[in-house]
């Protein structure tokens, strides 16, 4: 349990506990299903954990040349790669990082796959399928939307796939569960499984938040089972980001004013919905403050909660609290490590938070404190 007397304000902390505990989870599918399930950086990607992780997992996905360097360079293992687009500058390093690297369109394949052949030793290649099937509702984060830039869909696959293809990507979830990969299967085998004795490996991409505590682990475990039983010579890879961090951690904030407005009352904080935490305004949701209710109830003390950047619209609200917000209150923001970090910005020169573990032996480890330097290096 973090001791938030010894916790700065604004600091992201993790839990070691926490994230072992479903590290644990993820191994246990892994091995019991007979899959490979790896890191997506897109989500997390606080390398000085990643010795923690190693003890669990082998190797994780990348989805751009920074990503692939970090997988190769502070994870250990080569990435697990696949951008929308990939361009001659970063192509090189790419494939020195790269285990595996999926191609987006055909075009893209025929452009590149040339350089794999001369310089890609060991390499395997891949491409992007649309099974034209999503239970992502939010269209900001469905993959398979109409429209869509991503994966080729089956009627646009040649009967024989082009000489270095050996697997299919296939991403259509979102923190989903295993009820919305088995309707996803369907959809799957019935547009693409007649090619699938042309490949070696099909990746099922993330979104399968099997660390959720309603997650049903014995479902997925039975479908991926009956899956390699229909395909046993597939190799089957999973990519979860928040699965990995869901609900490892947490946000540490302080109120630093309060103001009023035609009855309604915000505690404006050292932190920015904006800046730290934009998911919160891009899908939205209101996250669980500890302590808190996330709604207005009679009796209690109401609050927004206001960041301090000059949008407009960096705040959210309502939150009850069973006691008046005094300046200099720490204000908790839960499960705020997966899509948070990674999603950051300095927008209008805001102190980024500090970065932190709370170790298994109930120490603070601060990672990374940032400053001036960071923001003007950044800017020139």
């Amino acid at each position: 349990m973090i001791d938030f007397n010894k916790v700065p304000s604004p600091c992201y902390v993790m839990e070691e506990d926490l994230l072992r505990k479903n590290l644990s989870t993820i191994k246990s599918v892994s091995e019991r299903a007979g899959v490979e399930i790896i890191l997506a950086f897109k989500s997390f990607a606080m390398w000085k954990s990643f010795p923690i992780f190693r003890e669990y997992i082998n190797c994780s996905t990348a989805s751009s040349l920074y990503e692939a360097r970090l997988a190769y360079e502070e994870m250990g293992s080569k990435a697990h790669t696949y951008s929308p687009a990939y361009t001659e500058e970063d192509f090189p390093t790419i494939m020195k990082c790269s285990s595996h690297i999926t191609f987006n369109s055909f075009s893209q394949f025929e452009r590149f796959y040339p350089m794999v052949e001369k310089d890609g030793e060991n390499i395997s290649c891949g491409i992007r399928i649309n099974p034209e099937y999503s239970e992502v509702e939010t269209e900001l984060y469905n993959p398979c939307a109409p429209g869509t830039r991503f994966g080729i869909t089956s009627d646009l696959l040649p009967e024989a796939l082009p000489e270095g293809i050996e697997g299919f990507h296939c991403h259509t979830h979102c923190e989903s569960d295993s009820f919305d990969l088995e309707k996803t299967l369907v959809h799957i085998e019935a547009r693409f499984s007649k090619w699938f004795p042309q490949i070696k490996w099909i990746n099922f991409g993330g979104g399968h938040l099997m660390t959720r505590k309603d997650y049903d682990t014995e479902h997925l475990i039975k479908l991926l089972k009956d899956f390699k039983a229909r395909y046993p010579h597939l190799h089957v890879i999973l990519e979860p980001g928040s699965a990995f961090t869901w609900q490892t951690g947490v946000l540490v904030s302080s109120v630093v004013d309060i103001v009023e407005n035609k009855g309604i009352k915000t505690a404006i904080l050292n932190v920015s919905f904006t800046c730290h935490m934009p998911d919160c305004l891009e899908m939205p949701y209101q996250p669980a403050v500890r302590g808190a209710i996330s709604e207005a109830v009679p009796g209690k003390f109401v609050y927004r909660l206001g960041g301090n950047s000059c949008l407009s619209g960096d705040y959210m609200g309502d939150w009850s609290f069973d006691h008046e917000l005094k300046i200099g209150e720490k204000i908790i923001f839960e499960d705020m490590i997966h899509y948070t970090m990674v999603k950051t910005n300095m927008f209008n020169g805001i102190q980024h938070p500090d970065i932190a573990l709370w170790t298994s032996k109930n120490e603070l480890n601060l990672y990374k404190s940032f400053c001036y330097e960071d923001y003007r290096d950044k800017m020139c």
